[in-house]
């Protein structure tokens, strides 16, 4: 593969999706073509409309390499497999005079299980779906469907079913015998999704799947020469969700049931794990309470309380005894109660494992609870270090985000990804090992005219956040720039708080217009909420932290996108305040190196809602006067998109004014 090879293949896709050539789009394929050809990392910022889809796919399939392409979203997943590829691999197949192949993997989970469908007497997860009329109906159109011959028994492409349902009809990869056992092993959906993948040249998978790997240094997903991290901004957290433990009363309890029906164990075993799991239920709804009678408590917990202690090691030691005796139970010949004793012991060793590790809390882990929840959360305080041994020293890595810099620099992403450690020094690369630090970082800008497209908003007369959530005046004005577009506006905000008092405020203010008002609600799938904003062009979409991310609604239905507030994490959210503890503990500044970075990426993806094609115009409001007032706002203004700028409401009104009477005339 040269350069050449590469333009010349990325020309004929563009043809094939009937696009325009773009310069941003050339210069990263090049730059994708290059780390490949000499093996080093490289972190790629590629703005709104770069089309950086292409320009990773077209190098990684024409160098023959195999590639595992991880995503963060379902849509970008879905986009590629789905849209790019199959239009695409036919084009550069007769180029490239070879075939080219391309699969999705996911994890156990997301398939319906042929086994746990068919099994003649139902678990706990079933034994609900009976108790439930709507819900039994429900699973027998999951059923009728997984029975559909050439279905393939993806969550994504089966009827829309309650969640519990969905819970009743699959297992987690821990709870799974394994294909070769299995009496329904050579219909496995799963296992036929993954022989395909295993045997592609590109595979699409997720960002959770692709951490757990990692941090865990066990292999679940297929060799591959190359890894692209697209929506790169976001891979930190994934990997911090996707190794985060979490033990509550429900999940000891359904352990304890399924070991109940599992016949093999005894009844002294089986009691023990019930009574323990019964105390602990307990203990954590006398914890709730005090949470409710004290709202000044800290989440964060340095140790488990004595509250809680006894009975959590009290579930370890029940759930261990039950783990000894299911490995030594080895002299199982049937299928069936093989898969049966499967599930049972994937369900009692997660718990276990999750007890053992909250009794031994290490350093580098965060401990909490949530009160609304009933949820004990341990988390790693950081994963860069993780990341840069088990995988940028593995595998070359392109790191590609429309958002990847934080005030015009790369450091702070880096660091997050560990390509920047804090103890490179720790251990010898063995010999043939990437040297993480080699890493390209370039930014191809973006092809659209942010200057000539948009306006950004940024108030200086507003009341700057407080702990009350959003100010009347913000509330006030908000309404004024909504009534002045027309509607027309996606309304991003902080907390559920903000926009449950923005609909109070809105519906009654907007009463009389022709305006509709859409607000998330708590659970809501966001596809849904887009397609209805999209399809009803004067309609309002209020939602929070969800729909700051992903929402692509090109044209005269979005021509103002509204920003309550800089998004600083929460001063309660543990696993950043401890991040930001360590670094003041160490001399640092935790608000620049954690909250501020944090901010910056989230405020660059919310108002790169507003920009999506080369017509788009319209206006971004950042209502929160600290970006104008603050020393640090120059940080977040030069972390977005670079928008014409200006703190004049008469000139913004006027402006959003005249683009609703374009769009109505």
């Amino acid at each position: 593969m040269d350069l050449a090879q590469v333009r010349s293949a990325l020309e004929i896709a563009v043809g094939a999706i009937n696009g325009s050539p773009r310069e941003g789009q050339i210069e990263m394929a090049e730059a994708v073509a290059n780390s490949i050809i000499e093996e080093h990392h490289l972190m790629v910022q590629a703005g709104t409309g770069t089309g950086k889809s292409l320009a990773y796919l077209v190098p990684a399939i024409t160098s023959g390499k195999r590639t595992l392409i991880a995503t963060a979203t379902l849509a970008l997943q879905r986009q590629l497999v789905e849209r790019d590829l199959p239009k695409i691999v036919p084009a550069l197949e007769n180029a490239l005079g070879r075939q080219i192949s391309y699969g999705i993997y996911k994890g156990v989970g997301n398939y319906v299980c042929l086994q746990k469908l068919n099994s003649e007497e139902p678990d706990p997860d079933g034994e609900l779906l009976l108790e439930i009329s709507s819900l039994g109906k429900e699973a027998q159109r999951l059923r009728a469907w997984a029975e559909t011959p050439g279905v393939s028994g993806d969550r994504d492409e089966a009827p829309e079913v309650d969640r519990r349902v969905w819970a009743a009809s699959s297992v987690s990869g821990r709870e799974c015998v394994g294909a070769d056992i299995c009496n329904f092993g050579g219909k496995c959906f799963a296992a036929n999704a993954k022989a395909k993948a295993l045997n592609s040249d590109i595979v699409v998978t997720n960002h959770t799947l692709l951490a757990l790997e990692v941090v865990e240094s066990h292999p679940i997903l297929p060799e591959r020469d190359l890894i692209v991290l697209d929506e790169a901004h976001e891979f930190m957290d994934r990997t911090t969700q996707a190794v985060t433990e979490e033990l509550t009363a429900p999940r000891v309890a359904r352990a304890a049931a399924m070991a109940r029906k599992y016949k093999a164990l005894s009844n002294k075993l089986v009691d023990a794990f019930t009574h323990a799991s019964d105390d602990f239920s307990d203990a954590m709804e006398a914890y709730a309470e005090v949470f409710r009678g004290d709202t000044e408590l800290n989440r964060k917990l340095d140790a488990l309380p004595t509250e809680l202690e006894t009975s959590v090691r009290r579930v370890r030691e029940t759930a261990q005894a039950i783990m000894q005796f299911l490995q030594a139970d080895d002299e199982i010949i049937d299928t069936t109660e093989l898969a049966e004793r499967a599930r049972v012991k994937g369900a009692v060793n997660e718990v276990n494992v999750t007890a053992a590790k909250l009794l031994k809390l290490g350093k580098g882990q965060v401990l909490w609870y949530e009160p609304t929840f009933k949820t004990l959360y341990l988390a790693p305080l950081s994963v860069s270090n993780v990341l840069n041994k088990n995988m940028l020293r593995q595998t070359p890595v392109i790191a590609t985000s429309a958002t990847l810099t934080v005030g015009g620099g790369f450091d702070a992403m880096a660091k997050q990804i560990g390509f920047i450690t804090g103890n490179e020094a720790d251990e010898e690369p063995q010999a043939d090992a990437i040297d993480p630090a080699n890493v390209q970082m370039m930014d191809v800008g973006s092809p659209f005219d942010f200057a000539q497209q948009g306006m950004l908003y940024l108030p200086k007369h507003l009341p700057e956040p407080g702990r009350d959530g959003v100010a009347h005046e913000v509330l006030e004005h908000l309404g004024e720039l909504i009534e002045a577009a027309g509607g027309r506006t996606l309304a991003l905000f902080s907390s559920w708080r903000g926009v449950e008092a923005a609909d109070a405020h809105l519906r009654k203010v907007l009463a009389e217009l022709p305006i509709r008002i859409i607000t998330q609600s708590r659970g809501d799938a966001v596809a849904p909420l887009v397609e209805r904003f999209a399809s009803d062009e004067t309609s309002v979409l209020l939602g929070t932290m969800t729909l700051w991310q992903g929402v692509d609604v090109p044209g005269s239905a979005c021509t103002l996108v509204a920003i309550d507030r800089i998004p600083f994490p929460r001063p309660d959210d543990p696993v950043m305040s401890a991040r930001s503890a360590e670094v003041d503990a160490a001399g640092g500044s935790g608000f620049m190196s954690v909250s501020l970075p944090r901010a910056a990426l989230l405020l660059a993806q919310g108002t790169g809602r507003l920009i999506r094609s080369n017509e788009d115009r319209g206006v971004v409001a950042i209502l929160d006067s600290r970006i104008v007032n603050k020393r640090y706002g120059s940080v977040l203004l030069n972390s977005i998109p670079p928008l014409w700028r200006t703190s004049d409401p008469l000139i913004i009104k006027e402006s959003l004014m005249r683009l609703a009477a374009t769009y109505e005339s």
